[in-house]
This record gives structure tokens, sequence and C-alpha cells, in this order.
């Protein structure tokens, strides 16, 4: 079976998202970022447009107040942060301050998920949950460093909010070959081809979920993966797809907590459109604090590594 990913190839999004911006930032003229002091990867967009570039030091809150305050103005705003933060402390700022009105303001951060080793309150588990809870945003995890400028590119017509989910961001896994596949917010990508069950995935955890595929495969079975890259809106025609031409068979893997994110979003579209399956099994985080280590041993530890994810993938063949 022919692959379609690429490992070994390290990118930092952080470049990617700086060098972007930078380059934005000459063809929109009202583009602005802003951050609460995590401007480090934001270098070159401050250095050659410092008249747009705003570091309200660590205030959350105001910084998508201004950003909100800008967007009025007829303005692009993109707050750029770590996630654990920029998805908690502001949430009332960006409910009623940016989706309230619908603005286009654009939230980009990292430490999505078990990554960082900072600990419980370091970690963003709960945010994918609290951004699909959102009237009006868009909400994205990206895994593939590549696609991070092309998700902004396409970010800057919109007319409402969107959320775009990191890992780290320093050293990331490259999965997909240039134009390989068609990033599209709001559509799946069909990362690997299978016949047995689908595997649903993002960020951090598509290129475990690639791995398992892989594993299973020299056992003699196929295992389409699914990167979701988009949780909202979700591609409902693939995963309707997926459930006919892959048995019925459903895995959801994610660093997230396993209930409010992507598995609960593949949950609801089965339910309201009638999907008959044979076996669903969600992968992710349960309730509880998940203490420090590194991802891959929190992982591991929580229930969701790559030994785990083999055998849900094995359990729902079995079914």
């Amino acid at each position: 079976m022919s692959t379609t990913f690429t490992f070994g190839e390290i990118l930092s999004a952080r470049s990617v998202i700086g060098s972007t911006l930078a380059e934005l930032g000459d063809e929109y003229e009202n583009l602005w970022v802003l951050t609460p002091d995590i401007g480090a990867t934001l270098v070159e967009f401050r250095e050659k447009f410092p008249e747009r570039f705003l570091d309200v030091g660590l205030a959350e809150q105001v910084c998508v107040g201004i950003a909100a305050g800008l967007a009025y103005d007829g303005n692009i705003p993109v707050v750029s942060g770590m996630l654990p933060f920029l998805s908690m402390r502001p949430l009332e700022q960006i409910r009623s301050d940016v989706c309230y009105p619908n603005l286009p303001v654009k939230i980009i951060g990292t430490h999505g998920g078990l990554v960082g080793n900072g600990g419980s309150t370091h970690y963003a588990v709960e945010d994918l949950a609290l951004m699909c809870a959102l009237t009006n945003m868009t909400v994205t995890s990206i895994g593939d460093p590549r696609m991070v400028g092309e998700i902004i590119r396409q970010s800057m017509t919109m007319t409402g909010p969107i959320y775009i989910r990191l890992a780290v961001g320093k050293s990331d896994v490259v999965l997909y070959e240039p134009g390989e596949h068609e990033v599209r917010i709001g559509k799946g990508i069909v990362a690997r081809e299978g016949s047995d069950a689908t595997i649903f995935t993002h960020g951090t955890t598509v290129s475990q979920a690639l791995q398992a595929a892989g594993e299973l495969e020299r056992d003699g079975y196929s295992v389409r993966v699914v990167d979701m890259f988009t949780l909202k809106p979700i591609d409902e025609d693939l995963i309707v797809r997926c459930a006919a031409e892959t048995g019925g068979r459903f895995v959801v893997l994610e660093d997230h907590l396993a209930y409010g994110g992507l598995a609960t979003r593949v949950a609801d579209v089965v339910a309201d459109r009638g999907v008959r399956l044979n076996a669903f099994e969600r992968l992710g985080i349960p309730q509880v604090y998940a203490g420090f280590g590194d991802d891959e041993q929190l992982r591991d530890k929580h229930g969701y590594g790559l030994a785990a994810t083999v055998g849900a993938l094995r359990r729902v063949i079995g079914t």
C-alpha cells in the first residue's frame, strides 16, 4: 500500500507563522499582529511593520479586546500566544467582543495538548471544547507545520474569527509532501487510505495515527487515517463516507480531553446523520490533571499512546 506522508523532516511551525505574517503584511495593509508578551516568533513582522505590531504584555484579555477594536475599525487582527492562557483567560472577550459581532480576529497559538512539560496549568486540554462551543468561531488544529501558512492565508478573507491550534511549534514533523493534498478550511485530509477501519485525529497525534496504521498493515489490516484539522465546521460528508467505506469502525485519537473535542464532534455527526457504526472508540485525556512529563510519556500514562492506539484499532477491527 502506498503511503501519502513523509517522516523525518523537521520544521518550526513558529517560523512559518512569522514568515507568513511578514509576507501577508505587504498584501494586506490593514493586517495587525498582537501578542501578550509571546512575540519571539513575530520578529519578522515587528521589524517590517512596527506601526502595526503591538505587544500588550501578560494581559490576554486586553490583547483580545484591542484586537476586537481594531477589527471594528476595518483591520485584520492576528493574536498570537500560548493557548493555555489565550484560550482560557480571555474567553469572555473572545465570546462577547469577537464572536458575538462575528469579527475577523485570528487567534493563533502554541502548546495545544500535553506538550511542553509545563504541568497541568500550562496544558491546553479543554481549549477545543471551549472554542467549538462559541457561535461563529472556526476551529482548527494543525499537525503539519507547512499547513500553518496556508491556513493563515485562507483566513485573511474570512468574515468571522478563527482559532488555530499548534503544538510547541519548534520541531514539528512534516507529514505531507508540498501540494500532495488540498488544504481547505472545513475539509478533512485522508492522510492514508484504508478499508478496515478509520482513525480520525488532528494536530500532534496525526503522526502517531499514521504509525499505528503502519503497524496494523504488517498484520494485513488496512486502516484509513483522516487528519480532521478543522473541527468546526467539521467535514460531515467525509465522516459519513468513511463509515460506509471502512466497515463502520471508528477510532478517534486526540491530544485533548476525550470528551468535548473531536470525538464528540464525530459522535454528534454520526447521531445527527443516522450513521450506523459497528464500533467506536475515543482515545484522549481522561478527566484528570495530567501532571508532568514529555508528551509521549503522558500519552502512554493516560491511555492514548501508540500502543493504546494500536490496541484500539485491533479491537474495532475485531468487531
